[in-house]
C-alpha cells in the first residue's frame, strides 16, 4: 500500500482505501501472504477453498469481502507523510518511534446488523502468543521453503519462531547430499526475506520445532570459528531497535550440521537401548574369527542376556595377548589371518 500511495502522491492524487474489519480467519493469512503481482482477493479465495463473495463499496471503487463485519471506506489524502503518529506497540515486542504517516479521511462505514469488532494481538514481551507473530511466521516459512527448493537438493522442514516476531530467527533442517549445501541454504535464506536475521541449519534428525533439539545441535555440532557465516549491509526493517537508526543490517548463519560424510561416525552416533541381533549360536572365538564385532554381537553369538560369559572369554583372550580393539571400539583377534 505504501508503494501505491507514493505513486498517487507523485501524481497529486488521493488514494481510495477500504479497511475490512472482522472477516474469515483465513483472510488474515491470505492478506499477509499475497504480494504483487498476486491479487489479494484471489489469494483469499484460494485460502478459503471457495469462491470469495465480494461487494462494491458505497463511496470508493473497491471490492471488499461481502461477509466482513465492518468496512471503513475513505481515502488517504495527497499531502504525503505529514501527520505525526505513535508511539504504538509494534510486532517486534517494543514501542515503535514517532513517525509521520498519511491522513485517512473516512467517507462511509458499512456493517452487518450484528457486527462484532475483531482485533488481533500484537507486541509485548511474549510475542509467541500474539496473532501477528503467528501469521508472520507462516508467511516467512512459506517464502523460505520456496527458495530452499531451488537452492538445495533436499530441504526437510522450516520453522520461523513466533517468539522472534515470526521473522527474525529461522531454523532449517535438510539432508546433506553434497559438501557445502548447508552454506547454500544459509545464503538462500539470507536472500529470501529482508526480515530474517539469523539462520540455523541442522540435519534431518533434528526437529526444528523443538527448542531442546535446536539447543543440542548448536551445542554439539557447531564451532563458532568454523561454522558461522556473518554478512552485513543488508536491507532490513527499521523497526528493529538493535539497528540504532541504521537502514542496513547484518545477518548470521549457524551451520549446526554434522561434518559432511561423518553422519554415521561413532562420535555422532546417538546411544539407544540395545536390541540383540538374531544370528546363529557360536562361541566367542568363532564370532571373533569372522571379523571385528561389537560386544552386543558377541552376546547374541553365544545367546547370553547379560554378557557375563562374554566378559570371561574376553579376559582370557586378553591374557593370551590375542585380543585387540578397532578404532570404533569393536573387538578383533590379533592372530586371525
Amino acid at each position: 500500500m505504501r508503494a501505491l500511495y507514493q505513486a498517487a502522491v507523485a501524481r497529486g492524487e488521493r488514494l481510495p482505501v477500504a479497511f475490512a474489519v472482522g472477516s474469515h480467519p483465513g483472510d488474515f493469512l491470505a492478506a499477509i501472504a499475497a504480494t504483487p503481482p498476486t491479487d489479494e482477493l484471489d489469494t483469499v479465495g484460494a485460502v478459503r477453498g471457495a469462491p470469495l463473495p465480494t461487494v462494491k463499496c458505497v463511496t470508493v471503487d473497491i471490492k471488499v469481502p461481502a461477509d466482513a463485519e465492518l468496512v471503513l471506506e475513505g481515502y488517504l489524502d495527497e499531502r504525503g507523510l505529514i501527520e505525526p503518529e505513535g508511539p504504538y506497540g509494534e510486532y517486534i515486542g517494543y514501542y515503535g518511534l514517532l513517525k509521520n504517516n498519511p491522513v485517512f479521511h473516512l467517507t462511509a462505514i458499512t456493517r452487518r446488523r450484528d457486527a462484532l469488532f475483531q482485533t488481533v494481538t500484537i507486541g509485548g514481551a511474549r510475542l509467541g502468543f500474539t496473532d501477528t507473530a503467528q501469521l508472520g511466521a507462516a508467511k516467512t516459512e512459506a517464502a523460505i521453503w520456496s527458495v530452499l527448493q531451488q537452492a538445495i537438493r533436499e530441504p526437510v522442514a522450516v520453522c520461523c519462531t513466533a517468539s522472534s516476531g515470526g521473522m527474525y530467527n529461522v531454523r532449517v533442517s535438510m539432508r546433506q547430499r553434497n559438501p557445502g549445501e548447508a552454506r547454500n541454504a544459509i545464503a538462500a535464506v539470507f536472500c529470501s526475506s529482508a526480515d530474517v536475521k539469523h539462520v540455523f541449519v541442522v540435519d534431518d534428525d533434528i526437529d526444528v520445532f523443538s527448542d531442546e533439539q535446536i539447543d543440542w545441535a548448536l551445542a554439539t555440532r557447531f564451532q563458532a570459528d568454523r561454522d558461522i557465516v556473518v554478512a552485513s549491509g543488508f536491507r532490513c526493517i527499521p523497526l528493529d531497535p538493535s539497528l540504532q537508526g541504521s537502514r542496513a543490517g547484518a545477518k548470521a548463519g549457524f551451520d549446526c550440521t554434522k561434518p559432511f560424510g561423518k553422519a554415521d561416525s561413532v562420535e555422532f552416533t546417538v546411544p539407544r537401548a540395545p536390541q540383540l541381533p538374531q544370528r546363529p549360536r557360536q562361541s566367542v572365538e568363532a564370532a571373533l574369527a569372522a571379523g571385528p564385532v561389537t560386544y552386543l554381537e558377541l552376546m547374541a553369538a553365544i545367546g547370553t542376556r547379560d554378557g557375563r560369559e562374554v566378559l570371561r572369554d574376553l579376559d582370557r583372550l586378553y591374557e593370551q595377548g590375542r585380543l585387540a580393539r578397532t578404532k570404533d571400539g569393536r573387538y578383533q583377534m590379533t592372530d586371525v589371518r
